[in-house]
């Protein structure tokens, strides 16, 4: 047998070994195991301001919506879902922020942590203005 194929069988063996042994801890694991415990809820996605002097919180995702908020550099705000609407330097996103007062953020100056739904997706209460009468149009 030539030492490549030493090396070869060898290789396997080592593999089979490791799988084995590996089988066989996974097993231990789960018979010592503590008792299993509720897994958490998902996690719900936020974001960080990125820009330099702070963001505004607008009534609508909009330049022209009025102002509900102000929001610090790095300041951490939970994120609802997402739509696309005005572009902002290249970025047409707004976030849906989370909160007992909801507001819209541009998403060209937030870092979000994970994926954000559409708006479409999420359900449709959670998007809706507080007094939908007052802002109808028609």
């Amino acid at each position: 047998m030539s030492t490549t194929e030493n090396l070869v069988a060898r290789g396997k063996e080592l593999a089979a070994g490791a799988g084995a042994l590996a089988a066989a801890v996974a097993v231990g694991a789960t018979l010592f195991a503590a008792p299993a415990q509720a897994a958490p809820g998902p996690l719900k996605p936020f974001g960080v301001v990125t820009a330099k002097k702070g963001l505004s919180q607008r009534q609508y995702p909009s330049t022209d919506s009025s102002v509900r908020g102000y929001l610090r550099h790095r300041a951490q705000v939970g994120l609802v879902c997402k739509v696309r609407t005005q572009n902002v330097r290249g970025n047409s996103v707004w976030y849906l922020t989370r909160g007992e007062r909801p507001a819209w953020v541009s998403a060209k100056y937030v870092t979000n942590s994970g994926f954000v739904k559409y708006c479409k997706d999420v359900q449709h209460h959670r998007v809706q203005p507080s007094n939908p009468a007052k802002h109808a149009v028609g």
